[in-house]
């Protein structure tokens, strides 16, 4: 594995602060002259990497693709089923090459798989910035320029699904009960998925990377609508026709756990002593506790949920696992 199951850790604890055949909705439909490409590299003979000027994070940033069979025989028009892969807390697109190996999937040789990068700490989220808005907007960048330029440019059709680790899992369910029907499905890994639950491990984990927490959602108190207005448990009622998988660890010691220890974050000593006494994880304890709430909500609203909790931490390597346990609720819906 090339990606540092520790860095992982500290990231993606300060991270933890639809039906198919659809054309995008009008929120995200392309803009001209946006999201351009300046640069594009073949890595191999199915991955491509571009790099993307985004208005929207006022920087350029990487976006790759996995193509399907035929791709660069593509004609106008041509169109293939398009799964997005949304990054963690660190931002980095590549870990799903590395660490959830996707190339090896057999049932996404006929798939686009779009990965694009974020920010760090980026949290698929325009950020509030002591309302003053402006960027990094990651959600404007991904609705209104990553998805847009593949569909014009590079093959990508409307029967899409979307999956994330962590910060990413908190993007696909923010952003398909925001805009219901952008997704056919969604899988959520390890993800904050209820964030407003535990404030304080998120921006505890954003002081820790010297990153301003509060210039995401602002104070979770004194800016409470807006920390309410991006939690998915709040727009749930978005996700009654989009089938969800949840999975996380529940911090405890599990089989597929890195050797080194999860880093200790300042400032999360109430939930370390609140957690049952053998977490060692808060961050995937977390998790499992935020899961676990997302789920009884969707299963009230008879909503098509899927959830597996599993002793793990988040340093582990389940979303090689958990990505595959929910490729069929992703495949569904792509077929349809």
């Amino acid at each position: 594995m090339t990606h540092s199951s520790t860095r992982r850790s500290v990231l993606t604890a300060a991270a933890l602060l639809a039906a198919s055949g659809t054309s995008l909705p009008a929120a995200a439909s392309p803009v001209h002259g946006v999201g351009a490409v300046v640069g594009e590299h073949r890595v191999d003979d199915r991955l491509v990497e571009l790099t993307v000027d985004s208005p929207a994070l006022g920087r350029t940033i990487p976006v790759a693709l996995l193509t399907p069979r035929g791709w660069d025989r593509r004609r106008p028009g041509d169109r293939w089923p398009t799964l997005y892969l949304l990054a963690g807390g660190d931002g980095d697109h590549t870990t799903w090459t590395t660490m959830f190996q996707v190339q090896e999937l057999a049932e996404l040789h006929d798939i686009l798989v779009v990965m694009p990068a974020m920010p760090l700490f980026g949290f698929w989220t325009d950020w509030w910035n002591h309302g003053r808005g402006g960027a990094p907007r990651v959600r404007t960048y991904f609705l209104h320029e990553v998805v847009p330029l593949v569909e014009r440019d590079y093959g990508a059709g409307p029967r899409r699904a979307a999956a994330g680790d962590s910060q990413g899992g908190f993007g696909v369910l923010g952003m398909a009960a925001r805009t219901p029907h952008l997704f056919g499905a969604v899988a959520a890994l390890s993800a904050p998925f209820t964030p407003i639950r535990h404030p304080e491990i998120w921006l505890s984990g954003a002081a820790f990377l010297d990153i301003d927490g509060y210039a995401v959602w602002g104070d979770p108190w004194k800016q409470w609508d807006t920390w309410l207005d991006w939690d998915p448990y709040y727009r749930a009622e978005g996700l009654r026709n989009t089938p969800v998988y949840l999975s996380s660890g529940d911090g405890t010691p599990g089989p597929l756990d890195a050797d080194e220890p999860e880093p200790h974050i300042p400032g999360t000593e109430k939930w370390i002593a609140l957690f049952d006494d053998d977490v060692v994880s808060v961050t995937e304890a977390a998790c499992a506790s935020e899961a676990r709430i997302l789920s009884r909500r969707l299963e009230t609203l008879r909503a098509p949920v899927t959830t597996h909790i599993f002793p793990g931490t988040h340093t582990g390597t389940y979303g090689h696992r958990e990505l595959r346990n929910a490729l069929p609720i992703l495949l569904n819906a792509l077929r349809r």
